[in-house]
């Protein structure tokens, strides 16, 4: 992929607050329309490289562009472009949907006003409650409106910094559908997640843990990158399982799913023997499996040490 291809492409950045480095010389190259997924734990430095990128800080060190721009010397025309949403609700509760949403279409100077917010009301189905006070709004109808308000002006690259958070499963699918419907006609977006169910929808992922980048890869090949074993275990005591396995040689993680355990390790003969240790347990079951993103995920962070102590 060319630079010309990436809507973002940014290289070394870094930032300090108070003599902790909270980016620390991250890449990141973001293909034209892709929904590229932003991972990691709290406080990894998620939010602080969205804001880099999109104009809202300066980055102490790095490069690169957004948008064709320049992320140091050109923030003004990245921000003219970029839908940014962020984790909390950032709209006037005390205006309606439809004043909200005129009250962001003057910020950005837009014409024919009126039918642009009439075009964003049904874009996100809010038509019928345009006259609703916004803080009387559940939390999925806050988000469209959010998502409404940061479309409003058609940006090329859409900023998500754990939209989905707080809403409803029902929710969470029809945001997903409507991320899908403006990808496909051309809006980049970079959505940070926790979840996994959402993770598995990006084109791309890039995990960090504490301002470094691990890994960044297509969401298909990460699980095989990382190389992380996997076995799915049952027995009739998962605690008394549980604790057995814990400790033993070459098991690296254990997560419960439900009524089984996936134990998982890089070592595959130590994961085996450790699996089989247990064999004697009532109602024990095992079978190899591929590792998930989540179990991957769930291994990358315990490896990772907080810089932030």
């Amino acid at each position: 992929m060319t630079s010309e291809e990436a809507v973002i492409d940014v290289r070394n950045l870094t930032k300090r607050f108070g003599g902790k480095t909270v980016v620390d010389h991250l890449a990141l190259k973001v293909p034209k329309g892709s929904i590229y997924g932003f991972l990691g734990p709290n406080g990894s430095g998620k939010t602080t490289t969205i804001r880099l990128v999109c104009g809202l800080l300066r980055p102490d060190e790095g490069e690169g562009t957004a948008l064709g721009y320049d992320v140091v010397r050109d923030s003004a025309h990245i921000k003219a472009r970029t839908g940014y949403m962020t984790q909390k609700f950032s709209l006037y509760e005390d205006l309606s949907i439809r004043e909200n949403l005129d009250f962001v279409a003057r910020l950005y100077a837009m014409d024919n006003r009126k039918q642009r917010v009439d075009d964003a009301l049904a874009d996100l189905g809010l038509k019928e409650r345009a006259s609703q006070l916004a803080g009387t709004l559940s939390g999925g109808w806050k988000q469209r409106l959010a998502l409404a308000a940061c479309m409003i002006h058609e940006p090329d690259l859409l900023l998500l910094d754990e939209p989905t958070a707080g809403v409803d499963p029902k929710a969470r699918r029809d945001f997903w559908d409507q991320i899908r419907r403006y990808a496909r006609a051309g809006v980049t977006t970079l959505v940070s997640t926790h979840y996994m169910d959402e993770a598995v929808q990006c084109d791309r992922i890039a995990y960090i843990a504490y301002g470094k980048k691990l890994i960044d890869a297509p969401t298909k090949d990460i699980p095989a990158q990382v190389g992380l074993k996997a076995w799915r275990v049952e027995a009739d005591d998962l605690t008394r399982l549980h604790d057995r396995l814990n400790g033993q040689p070459g098991v690296e993680l254990i997560a419960r799913f439900g009524t089984e355990l996936h134990v998982c390790g890089m070592d595959d003969a130590l994961l085996a023997a450790a699996v089989k240790s247990v064999a004697d347990e009532p109602g024990y079951q095992a079978e190899h499996i591929e590792a998930g993103l989540e179990e991957v995920f769930i291994h990358l962070m315990a490896q990772s040490a907080d810089n932030m102590k």
